[in-house]
């Protein structure tokens, strides 16, 4: 197996995001690309990534399922830059990443066995039910979960006479409402409430794109969408149901 990237800073982003879930994934690569899939240890959240094959400056590969610790992979990553192009290649029971700028540089990382069954996320995403879609700004996303943070532990998501509404309430309060002026609304009127713990590591990824695509239905799971130039990433989130105050 060999691939070469030649924007791998996009790359290291992400799986700085995915590390911040989970230790430990397998990366599958196979004809049509890279893909990781992964639960958090509380089954809380769900992550999907996907890098297609056209991504891709060269591509050599059958199918390989690779078991890397993300702490160790993403240390090597991180000596990335715009610019470099990263080239990696199984030899054995070793992960070999090469970067390549104005000089060439070579990590050796070993291969893990990693316990448990592969996670296939588009058969459980197909399982779930999305009552709207929104897409907004990234930048506003982004802005809305902070200032929830800032009073509370949850939020929120409430779409409502064509509105979408991000809000916490408790003691103090926070609101942020768009219309469809502001925000891409598709679906019928719901409201969930999520985790502000997971929700403020999600919307990391927004950063990585302007746009951010938003799924949900009443007490049901959460999607989340960033797709930045040539990759997927998506996380899932169940909901925090709790009686009304």
């Amino acid at each position: 197996m060999l691939v070469k990237l030649d924007n791998p800073v996009v790359l290291a982003k992400a799986i700085e995001l995915i590390s911040e879930l989970v230790t430990e994934v397998r990366i599958n690569v196979n004809e049509f690309g890279l893909s990781i899939t992964a639960m958090d240890p509380a089954n809380v959240a769900m992550v999907g990534f996907k890098v297609p094959k056209s991504a891709f400056s060269q591509f050599e590969v059958g199918r390989e399922i690779l078991g890397v610790n993300l702490d160790s992979l993403k240390k090597v990553l991180r000596r990335t830059g715009v610019g470099s192009s990263l080239i990696i290649e199984r030899k054995e029971n070793l992960l070999e990443l090469k970067i390549q700028d104005r000089i060439k540089r070579k990590f050796s990382l070993s291969l893990i066995d990693i316990e448990g069954e592969d996670i296939d996320f588009e058969a459980k995403i197909s399982r779930m039910e999305f009552a709207v879609k929104v897409e907004l700004s990234s930048e506003d996303l982004i802005d809305s979960v902070e200032d929830c943070s800032v009073v509370s532990d949850s939020c929120s998501l409430i779409v409502h006479e064509g509105n979408f509404v991000i809000e916490s309430k408790g003691l103090n309060s926070a609101r942020a409402e768009f219309s469809g002026d502001e925000a891409t609304i598709h679906g019928e009127s719901c409201k969930s409430k999520y985790s502000l713990e997971y929700l403020s590591k999600f919307i990391k990824g927004a950063k990585l794109c302007e746009r951010t695509l938003i799924s949900f239905a009443d007490d049901h799971p959460l999607k989340m969408d960033f797709k930045p130039a040539g990759m997927e990433l998506s996380f899932v989130l169940a909901p925090r149901v709790e009686t009304e105050d």
